[in-house]
């Protein structure tokens, strides 16, 4: 049950920060491992290697459509409630993936990441479980704080891979049987979680903007639109990179390799990031994410050597960072707390659409384009191109709009 406290209150802040970092680790190691698996393991179970990344599509979609309940239930319940039921989510999720390699059935295993995305739904909600307590000042620090947990899980994670990937005789089984371990140890961290609730909601008190009215705020839109681009286009990068290291004649392992790099330079800038955003403000730190990723496409399309792959992949990795935290922290500075719950879901549902419209491409792309893996892989990253110019467009209209306007 959670409980109310003053706000701010940067000292429970800051406990709630070794929570959510213990739990970036943890649970958060199963991203990487299903990112590095679930493309391969689809691929052997399809009919049609252009549905190979469908499971992690599906992971997407499941993630997009439980972000609205979850936020719902964090307004009414608390995070620790949301968060347990994200963690039972990806042990289901894992399950069915399991019991499906064991059968040999692709649609069940596609259907296992709808559930494995409401554990990724989950996740996303711990960078605002971050700011909750948090003053404004330390409230970007926070946020980046607990992005930097993921540093752990980016090594943690593929190392798993290594050891359960053929540790059984059907492949990629020991690595969702670990997954469902994972999940079901890394939710007793919650019970340590001071999560704050809004207080009921007294007669005649304001209600807050609606939905549409927080979507009409400028800071909000555009914060939304440069969080859906940074997501989207890592993801549609990350889903097809262990395919083209494969399919370019490396080794599973060389795979493995290169998504550490990949989650590593994910979260080793947010040791930095959020004093970063409160020296340069959101805003710069976004722009300078935009131009980061655009430089991870220029690398991709330059070589398909394992050089090639480790730097884009690690250009990548940074760009959605200072991407994606910089547009959390604008978000989290532009609404209230009675507007936290419509707020968060609505932004998650919206960035995961992105999200789950870039890994359905991903897929395409990577096999169904030009005929060659170096083909596919330069079509997944030509890609990139119209929507960071849509997000970089945005940007430059919110800087030139007047500062009583935005």
């Amino acid at each position: 049950m959670s409980e109310t406290f003053t706000l701010p209150d940067d000292r429970i802040a800051r406990r709630n920060v070794w929570v959510l970092i213990a739990a970036q680790a943890i649970l958060g190691a199963q991203m990487p491992v299903i990112f590095t698996i679930a493309g391969l393991a689809g691929q052997s179970l399809a009919s049609n290697p252009c549905w190979a990344t469908l499971p992690i599509s599906l992971a997407v979609i499941g993630s997009m459509l439980a972000a609205q309940p979850l936020s719902a239930i964090m307004q009414k319940w608390g995070r620790r409630v949301g968060f347990v039921i994200g963690a039972l989510s990806g042990a289901l999720g894992a399950a069915l993936a399991a019991y499906a390699l064991s059968i040999g059935s692709f649609a069940l295993f596609a259907i296992s990441g709808l559930f494995t995305g409401g554990y990724m739904s989950a996740q996303g909600f711990y960078r605002f479980a971050a700011a909750d307590m948090a003053s404004e000042t330390y409230r970007p620090k926070a946020i980046s704080g607990v992005m930097a947990g993921g540093l752990l899980s980016a090594v943690f994670g593929p190392q798993l891979v290594k050891v359960t990937s053929q540790a059984l005789v059907v492949p990629f089984l020991g690595s969702y049987l670990a997954v469902i371990a994972l999940n079901l140890l890394g939710m007793f961290l919650f019970a340590a979680l001071k999560s704050p609730r809004p207080a009921p909601r007294q007669a005649g008190a304001p209600l807050g903007r609606s939905r549409m009215e927080l979507l009409r705020t400028p800071a909000i839109a555009v914060a939304m639109i440069c969080a859906t681009v940074s997501y989207a286009l890592m993801n549609l990068v990350m889903t097809s990179s262990p395919l083209a290291v494969v399919g370019c004649g490396f080794e599973t392992a060389d795979a493995a390799n290169v998504v550490t790099g990949h989650v590593l330079a994910m979260y080793a800038p947010s040791f930095f990031t959020g004093h970063i955003i409160a020296r340069l403000g959101a805003e710069k730190v976004v722009a300078l994410g935009l131009t980061i990723l655009a430089a991870a496409g220029a690398v991709a399309m330059a070589g398909v050597a394992l050089e090639n792959f480790f730097i884009a992949l690690i250009l990548l990795g940074i760009g959605w960072n200072f991407g994606f935290i910089g547009a959390t922290a604008m978000l989290s500075a532009n609404h209230t707390v009675q507007e936290r719950g419509r707020m968060q879901g609505l932004n998650d549902f919206v960035v995961f659409a992105g999200v789950s419209t870039a890994s359905f491409a991903s897929g395409g792309l990577m096999n169904c384009s030009g005929g060659s893996v170096q083909a596919g892989w330069s079509a997944v990253n030509m890609a990139m191109l119209p929507f960071l110019v849509l997000a970089g467009g945005a940007l430059i209209w919110f800087a030139l709009r007047p500062k009583e306007t935005r």
